[in-house]
């Protein structure tokens, strides 16, 4: 996964010595959308032994996060057999699972306009069984069903709603991923994503680790704080809205008055253990201090790094452009489609944030390890011990 930010292998970011690391735990990108020249909602071609072999150089596990087009369904079923061949035969060890981003989106905004749709229940069916053949988790927004959700005036009788979605889905090892929310409501979207995870934790779940994910923090939801300053002119006010801000003294407990009723449920769900949040470190989804401020708060045991990184100018069948000003890559109407920096580089942002050690292990491997599931041992399975030389170190130990 060689990122325009150098593609550097973790290790590199080691500190020479971290006696702490547990060399089973390896760092994962989670959600991450591409490779060189490679669009993975291209899945029909997908090289899976090439991301492997990625994954290697890079001294990472991955979660590659696909989109769907729905006539593409039973291509999906065909990938996800050959994906689940190649894992069980072990040849392709540091892919430990697929996600989907979408179809379930009430917001769509870096997604492929064409990838959003409500599946009828025998598509839920259909897709919840792929729990079986390695997907991990599926975003869907909580807020789908009501007036404002792009889906709105496509939903009939035949789509099901949450409380028997999200059952289907825990039932075969899927994680709902929290994510993509409309603006019109935020309290009513928050009652929303509660009442998701209290769904979640009363249904028989027959997975591993974390019940339900999250989406990045901060994006795709309605906030009352500017969450990222991605041109210079943004740049300049950076300092005094920070300042104004005040995040030395956020708390769980205000967050609703401080961000918004969505991130505050997200990070007190969070906080509490009920669900496993992902969080942008490349500081253009999200600006560096408040993502760090954010993890101080939910905890870096109940959060994790997610790159939402292509390395395409192609993502789910739609042309790309890199920002002028920033490392992001944009959908033609100006509306952010995915990032681009390798988690080598997010790492880096990290430290340079004062997360280091244990924490920052967690960040980038433990959760990731504990909410998917993820067996000891380097490449995933429980025979990993081999490659000890690629223990996770990090800095500032």
């Amino acid at each position: 996964m060689t990122g325009t930010s150098g593609g550097d292998n973790v290790l590199a970011v080691a500190a020479p010595s971290d006696e702490d690391a547990d060399p089973s735990v390896r760092p994962v990108e989670v959600h991450c959308h591409g490779l060189p020249g490679v669009d993975f909602s291209e899945f029909a071609r997908l090289d899976l032994e090439n991301v492997e072999r990625e994954c290697v150089r890079e001294g990472v596990l991955s979660i590659p996060t696909l989109y769907l087009h729905r006539d593409r369904l039973t291509d999906l079923e065909r990938f996800m057999r050959r994906y689940d061949g190649m894992r069980r035969a072990g040849r392709i060890p540091h892919v430990v699972g697929i996600a989907l981003e979408g179809p379930l989106l009430a917001s769509h905004g870096g997604t492929p306009a064409a990838t959003v749709w409500a599946p009828t229940r025998t598509e839920w069916e259909r897709l919840a069984k792929l729990g079986d053949l390695g997907l991990q988790y599926v975003v869907l927004s909580p807020d789908a069903f009501t007036p404002a959700s792009d889906l709105h005036g496509q939903l009939h009788s035949e789509h099901p709603g949450f409380e028997w979605i999200v059952p289907t889905l825990l039932g075969h090892g899927v994680r709902p991923a929290l994510g993509h929310f409309t603006r019109d409501d935020p309290l009513r979207s928050a009652r929303q994503t509660a009442d998701i995870v209290d769904i979640a934790w009363d249904s028989e779940w027959n997975g591993r680790g974390a019940r339900v994910v999250t989406d990045h923090l901060f994006n795709d939801m309605p906030l009352t704080i500017r969450h990222a300053f991605r041109t210079s002119r943004a740049r300049e006010k950076r300092q005094a809205t920070l300042a104004a801000y005040d995040l030395p003294g956020w708390g769980l407990d205000t967050m609703d008055q401080i961000a918004g009723p969505v991130p505050a449920t997200i990070m007190r769900e969070a906080a509490s253990g009920r669900i496993a949040a992902c969080i942008n470190f490349d500081g253009e989804h999200v600006d560096l201090a408040i993502a760090t401020r954010a993890v101080q708060l939910i905890g870096t045991d109940h959060a994790m790094v997610m790159t939402d990184r292509c390395d395409s100018a192609r993502l789910g069948g739609q042309e790309l452009a890199r920002g002028r000003e920033n490392s992001l890559w944009y959908q033609q109407d100006g509306i952010v489609a995915a990032g681009s920096q390798p988690l080598a580089q997010q790492m880096k942002n990290a430290v340079g944030h004062g997360i280091a050690g244990a924490p920052l292990r967690d960040l980038v491997a433990g959760t990731a390890h504990r909410a998917f599931g993820i067996a000891p041992g380097l490449d995933g399975s429980a025979a990993g011990a081999a490659g000890s030389a690629h223990q996770v170190r990090t800095p500032g130990e």
